[in-house]
């Protein structure tokens, strides 16, 4: 029997079996009401919702603090002494990289594709609100970490809502966080399987297939993706081996070039059509307010935007807490500052980078996806680079696969989290889980498993509900948290220290 035989058997029985389970919950997950001619899906309504209010709880904290987490960002108020693992710079990049991916190519061309350019408008503003409900989880991450007698450190919702929920409440807090942390802790490490490992390994060989002449050419066979498959999977396992210093020490280099390369190339397509970006933002202002065959109008683009970018930066998802809580501080809101960053440079640069590129270069494919022609987003992307740089297709695979590899170490360290937190962190535990995740990384490139996916995707939104109840329970330990902070830095800058005058009047608002 041929290896395609062997996974297209695979494929089927996987499907048959999981398919019906995964139809239930999208329809739970998902569940949509009509508005306005269009479907809002609640579960994007409920994180929207809660970056408004955590935007208002906190004093528009996004826009207030945004210098100080710059400068945070780049050290003046690191702590050497303290616990943690690895430095705000680090720690922002590994969380950025599980965020920074496929969704910033491929799905920002399918949002403008069915929602219009205006889709864009309203991707900016989602992840504009996002940055509070990031700053809120962050910092409840660092808050209540747990650090362990070798130095490691874990942290996410599995350890901030029993012990915070605790905390607030005592003896009913406490059963009530550990329910919400074992399903957080499930829901993490499902994802992290099937979502964060599976599809990125899976998507980013078909990206490498497509420049590579295709089913018929060298990477297109059983044996090339069995290859590709053990190629990705000995990368992960030697840098999971190695933990958060390892996965931060790459994703430190590789994200900050990766994203590099990716903004430069957008603003050559942009500067070589210079003259037509004022129409082009002129197009995404009109389209946000006034878009035409968008289903449902203003209210559809809106929504296409707001998801797009939900599902892009993860705010509120609780899956970033866990990166960042790795972090050297005294201050757990040092870091929710940090963290705020993250849906900026995710969604705000890079998802709207990718957006303007499309509609100023405006390649024959996104017209054939907006007359509702099935063409796949990544695709959408590629020749509006290529309108302007012919070889830069293959840059992009590039980009795709180091992306695609950054958001498998991110999610393999997630998953770890979740895996040792049900199961205890014995170096056998870890072993088990971290071969389960190498054996995935592997089949990733020869098996679809869709239907298990989708699944993936409707267990991580679920998240959302579980940590965003907890967000909202513990929002007063986090305004204490950004005082103390922010008192912290006030005496730096009395001490009269060189650092402290030169920051002065670049934290006029502290």
């Amino acid at each position: 029997m041929s290896l395609e035989s062997i996974t297209e058997n695979v494929d089927e029985a996987v499907s048959g079996f999981f398919e019906p389970i995964a139809e239930w919950l999208g329809e739970i997950v998902f569940y949509a009401v009509p508005v306005g001619g269009t479907d809002l899906p609640l579960i994007v309504a409920w994180l929207v919702v809660a970056g408004l209010v955590f935007t208002s709880w906190f004093g528009l904290v996004q826009l207030r603090k945004f210098r100080l987490a710059v400068d945070v960002v780049r050290g003046k108020y690191d702590d050497k002494d303290s616990a943690g693992e690895v430095n705000h710079f680090q720690a922002l990049t590994a969380a950025v990289s599980g965020t920074v991916g496929l969704g910033n190519i491929a799905g920002v061309a399918v949002a403008v594709s069915i929602g219009g350019a205006g889709a864009t408008f309203w991707m900016i503003l989602c992840g504009l609100l996002g940055m509070a409900t990031k700053f809120v989880e962050v910092t409840l991450g660092v808050k209540y970490r747990e650090v362990h007698a070798d130095g490691t450190v874990s942290g996410g919702p599995m350890h901030y809502l029993p012990k915070g929920l605790a905390e607030r409440f005592g003896k009913n807090g406490r059963t009530f966080g550990k329910v919400l942390a074992v399903l957080a802790s499930i829901m993490i490490l499902f994802f992290g399987l099937f979502g964060g490992n599976l599809f990125q390994v899976n998507q980013s060989y078909a990206q490498l297939v497509s420049v590579t002449g295709g089913e018929d050419g060298a990477m297109g066979s059983s044996a090339g993706a069995l290859f590709f498959g053990i190629l990705v999977a000995a990368l992960v396992g030697i840098v999971l081996l190695g933990g958060i210093r390892s996965i931060a020490s790459v994703t430190s280099r590789l994200i900050p070039a990766m994203a590099g390369i990716y903004i430069a190339a957008c603003l050559v397509v942009i500067l070589v059509n210079v003259t037509a970006v004022p129409a082009a933002i002129g197009t995404i202002i009109e389209g946000a307010f006034n878009p035409e065959g968008v289903a449902g109008g203003v209210l559809g683009a809106l929504i296409i935007g707001f998801q797009r970018a939900a599902f892009s930066n993860e705010a509120g998802l609780g899956s970033a807490p866990i990166a960042h809580s790795a972090v050297k501080t005294k201050h757990p809101a040092s870091e929710g500052l940090v963290a705020l960053l993250e849906p900026f440079i995710d969604t705000v640069v890079i998802c709207t980078m990718t957006a303007l590129t499309i509609v100023i270069a405006n390649p024959a494919s996104w017209g054939e996806a907006r007359a509702g022609e099935s063409i796949g987003g990544v695709t959408i992307t590629s020749d509006a680079f290529e309108t302007v740089l012919p070889w830069f297709p293959y840059v992009l695979t590039v980009a795709v696969l180091l992306f695609a590899i950054s958001t498998v170490l991110t999610w393999g360290y997630y998953g770890l989290k979740a895996w040792t937190y049900l199961f205890g962190r014995s170096r056998t535990s870890e072993t088990v889980f971290k071969s389960l995740y190498t054996l995935l990384a592997v089949s990733g490139s020869l098996l679809t498993l869709q239907t298990l996916i989708d699944l993936a995707d409707a267990v991580l939104f679920s998240l959302a509900v579980v940590n965003i109840i907890g967000l909202y329970l513990l929002a007063p330990v986090v305004k204490r948290e950004l005082d103390a902070f922010l008192a912290y830095v006030r005496t730096r800058k009395a001490g009269g220290t060189e650092e402290g005058t030169n920051d002065e009047r670049s934290e006029a608002t502290v």
